[in-house]
């Protein structure tokens, strides 16, 4: 096996002698070291908060949009001209779909129990107003964020398929006898016929709700029996507030099967004012 030898000269070694004198100093400091380098590591990042509920506020909703499962609506001053209020905001369980079945269930008996109790008034009288409760859940977006609240709101269904302003403060109206008639159940014509639409009191007016004719929740008895029903009460509550208890007018509306499934367990008695 070959070795390769390196030759180094005198004047080679008198020039490394050199560079290390002038690598030591002349002032016998001692050498500078290299800065021990610092290690760092970068903070995993914070997880997005999931958006906040709603706070309790006013809306200027049209009737669709008070229809609709979620509201993007911005908020208005309540001091201003506005269609719905926020009564209460709730929460469920993080771990529910927000379209599942549970959290419908939730949030349609939560909102009107709470309606309740925030409009006032007997059952009788949340039946003969056009005061209702509508709510919201989180959009698509605010879901996959991990929002998990709903809120309720009130609404005055002013006439057909149209919201009225809420002028007079919602907030206990059906305990005072005059926001309850501001809000109550009228009619422009005699119930059952083609000019016949449902509408506020507070609005020109010629039939107005009396009284309801309530029925035992379940199975819809049938026309027959909830037609025949509400013949004596409402012919007596018509000429309860008849001028002349000899010559009056009544008119009675009786729950459909439909109206029925969809919760409407009562009929209606009407006369004319």
């Amino acid at each position: 096996m070959s070795t390769q030898v390196g030759l180094v000269s005198l004047a080679g070694l008198a020039g490394l002698a050199l560079a290390v004198s002038a690598c030591s100093g002349s002032d016998g400091s001692p050498p500078r070291s290299e800065p021990t380098p610092v290690l760092t590591t970068s903070a995993a990042p914070k997880p997005t908060p999931p958006p906040p509920p709603p706070e309790h506020a006013c809306y200027r909703l049209e009737y669709d949009g008070a229809l609709a499962p979620t509201n993007s609506s911005r908020a208005v001053p309540c001091t201003g001209r506005h269609t719905a209020v926020t009564f209460y905001v709730g929460r469920f369980d993080r771990n529910l779909p927000v379209g599942g079945t549970r959290v419908h269930r939730i949030v349609s008996t939560v909102c009107p129990r709470r309606f309740a109790s925030f409009v006032g008034g007997t059952l009788e009288y949340r039946r003969l107003s056009l005061l209702r409760t509508v709510w919201f859940t989180p959009t698509t977006d605010q879901a996959a964020l991990g929002a998990h609240w709903y809120t309720c709101v009130a609404i005055a269904v002013q006439s057909e398929q149209r919201l009225a302003p809420l002028t007079v403060p919602v907030t206990g109206a059906l305990n005072h006898p005059e926001r309850r008639d501001h809000y109550a159940l009228c009619g422009t014509a005699e119930p059952g016929t083609p000019a016949f639409r449902e509408r506020m009191c507070s609005l020109r007016h010629s039939w107005k709700a009396l009284r309801t004719v309530p029925f035992a929740p379940g199975r819809y008895p049938g026309e027959g029996r909830v037609r025949a029903a509400g013949q004596r009460p409402c012919q007596e509550a018509g000429r309860q507030v008849a001028t002349d208890p000899l010559n009056y007018r009544w008119s009675y509306q009786w729950p459909t099967r439909e109206q029925w499934n969809a919760g409407k367990t009562w009929g209606v008695c009407w006369a004319p004012v």
